[in-house]
């Protein structure tokens, strides 16, 4: 067994038995000797106990979770300070089974125990029209909580207006009120561990993945269900449909797993090889439940590299072969993920719509309500309603700020086909510019990682559209310290240089992103593709002072139109430019020093940049 580091903050709790903070019910019956800590940086409790991932035993953190509380006659999330709070992630009412109606037409199977193959109970809320026609049921899957909007006085989220979505929807999940008038049953469901459900939260695990195959095959054979059973949700609710899909349950007939982290260790716990514990911290932290919550954060401190436990949440995406709705914004760290997944699985029906709104408000879009409406409609219901005629790419063109060059355009592929012609950019630190031709001349530029940057512009000669993978290939060194944190941004700027945001909940957006700690800069051979560099984060070599050392940084994909006169922005940084997101986004960097950029014939810095070619032009006129 890998030896875990265990962190200095972490503070062994002596003379107490794991009983005494948890409830031990399911998995947790022979765990009674596991060591208990208090983490001072959370103020929590946490346990170990070994467990078995990908034939690797280590050592597994689970967070103690909070516990529910069946008298919350008073709570009202609506008014906490915590925006996440108020949309209700990990509420847990009171345990009450019962069936009532929810809605004129529907009804509301409460509290409904299902059994696991180990024995463990969980739970749901089953919504389904009050009819004897057997329909098909769409299945929401997180910890978040089955009934948020029992906690608030008013249930909204953000970037969707007031009364949009009902109470009875569950977090970043299908509204039962509007599917259930369309024929369909909605299960929410609290995963093992969560809520009232028995067991340990395993986030993304096999463990979980074996549950979504039960609870599909319990669901699919219930007397009101006519045997198709489809998932749905964004972001969270999204990240799982992979994983189960790739267990391959008889029943599941199709998943929209709209906006998806696929690989978190890569893209969202160490994207770039930096580590970004603080906003996973505050999602165990919202689980409410009788036992434990896989921590995540814990076992990053513990298994900073790739491991087995890491490759355990990685979905094996070449036995997904269901028909597949995929969505990706052009403006959450859910992008990677979503391409790589939809690039990966092996669905020959599978489509792909990319877009420049967040995904709460992209969810709930009612023009997207109805699209995903015929997706279900054709593959749970059976009907021949044209669907495989969609574009299986649709892509939103971003301009500036909240104008858009073109919307849904039809494509048959990402990256596009056929018109895609990667163009080389070289950076001349001389200038601090971009060039169409190499540099001969040697030269370096600097920053402060604590507070500087460089902007590297090249000045559009004529109208160009970047859309696909970017990949960045820089020399660097750093005078005065053993490490390099880099954060790139692209960006738009005009002829005079003013940077040119897009737009997102009305917040600038920096723009695409990549991310690199140079320590990290080894690459995995079997991952990595032609533009798309993926760091192996097996291991550290710690910089020697003043030494050139060569990156290969990979930017998320984009879509982006630049105009004649404008400028093509490489903004490179040791911190990432945004303020006043709400997201609680941070990185936990290890900078110093001086960071330096070298260019010419003997370090020839560049990027790759994917221009698309037009369709048809005719004198002045373009058709993209």
């Amino acid at each position: 067994m890998i030896e875990p580091i265990i962190p200095d903050e972490w503070v062994r709790i002596e003379g107490k038995k794991l009983s005494d903070f948890i409830d031990m019910t399911g998995e947790n019956g022979d765990q009674a000797d596991c060591p208990v800590y208090f983490d001072k940086d959370s103020e929590g409790y946490l346990y170990l106990r070994k467990e078995v991932f990908g034939g690797e035993e280590l050592m597994a953190a689970y967070r103690v979770a909070r516990r529910p509380n069946d008298d919350q006659s008073d709570v009202d999330l609506s008014v906490s300070d915590d925006p996440m709070a108020r949309m209700g992630q990990g509420f847990c009412p009171p345990f009450d089974p019962h069936t009532y109606e929810a809605a004129p037409g529907v009804i509301c199977m409460q509290d409904q125990a299902v059994a696991m193959r180990d024995g463990a109970t969980i739970y749901c809320d089953i919504y389904r029209p009050d009819t004897d026609e057997k329909v098909p049921v769409i299945v929401s899957w997180s910890w978040f909580g089955k009934r948020p909007g029992d906690g608030m006085s008013e249930w909204q989220i953000m970037g969707v207006p007031p009364k949009t979505v009902s109470k009875c929807a569950k977090f970043e999940s299908p509204d039962p009120l509007y599917w259930c008038y369309q024929g369909y049953a909605v299960a929410n469901v609290d995963v093992r561990g969560a809520g009232h459900s028995e067991g340990n939260v395993h986030m993304f695990t096999h463990q979980d993945r074996q549950d979504g195959y039960d609870f599909i095959e319990w669901v699919s054979a219930q007397s009101w269900c006519n045997g198709n059973v489809g998932m749905s949700g964004n972001s969270g609710v999204a990240m799982h449909q992979w994983g189960i899909a790739a267990e391959c349950p008889p029943h599941l007939k199709c998943i929209a797993p709209w906006e998806s982290t696929t690989d978190l260790y890569r893209e969202s716990f160490f994207e770039g090889g930096i580590p970004a514990l603080s906003f996973n911290k505050f999602i165990a932290a919202q689980v409410t439940g009788p036992n434990g919550v896989d921590d995540q954060v814990a076992m990053a401190k513990m298994y900073p590299f790739m491991n087995a436990y890491w490759n355990d949440k990685r979905p094996d995406f070449s036995k997904v072969r269901i028909p597949v709705y995929q969505t990706a914004g052009w403006s959450h760290f859910h992008l990677s993920g979503s391409f790589n997944a939809f690039r990966a699985c092996k669905s020959r029906l599978k489509w792909m719509r990319a877009h420049r709104d967040f995904e709460w408000p992209d969810t709930y879009n009612p023009d997207n309500l109805e699209d995903l409406r015929r997706f279900y409609d054709r593959y749970l219901k059976g009907i021949h309603n044209g669907w495989e005629m969609t574009p299986r790419v649709r892509l939103d063109v971003m301009d500036a700020y909240d104008c858009d060059y073109q919307t849904q355009r039809a494509e048959t592929g990402f990256p596009i086909p056929e018109r895609t012609c990667y163009r080389r950019l070289y950076f001349d630190a001389s200038d601090v510019a971009l060039k169409d031709e190499p540099v001969a001349d040697e030269a370096k530029a600097s920053y402060d990682p604590s507070n500087g940057q460089l902007e590297f512009d090249y000045i559009v000669p004529e109208d160009m559209e970047v859309t696909g993978y970017m990949n960045l290939h820089l020399f660097v060194s750093c005078e005065g310290h053993d490490e390099m944190d880099m954060f790139v941004n692209i960006q738009k700027a005009s002829a005079e240089g003013e940077w040119i945001p897009w737009n997102t909940l009305d917040e600038p957006h920096p723009g695409a992103w990549g991310k690199c700690r140079v320590s990290r800069r080894e690459l995995d051979a079997d991952l990595s593709k032609k533009h798309i560099p993926v760091l192996s984060n097996t291991h550290e070599d710690k910089l020697e002072d003043g030494k050139t050392y060569e990156v290969d940084i990979a930017i998320v994909p984009t879509s982006r139109v630049y105009h004649k006169g404008e400028r093509f922005r490489v903004q490179i940084a040791g911190r990432y430019i945004r303020e006043g997101w709400f997201e609680p986004l941070s990185w936990d960097t290890d900078n110093g020093g001086m960071h330096v950029i070298h260019t010419g014939e003997i370090h020839g810095s560049y990027i790759d940049i994917p221009v698309i070619e037009p369709r048809y032009t005719a004198g002045d006129y373009i058709c993209r």
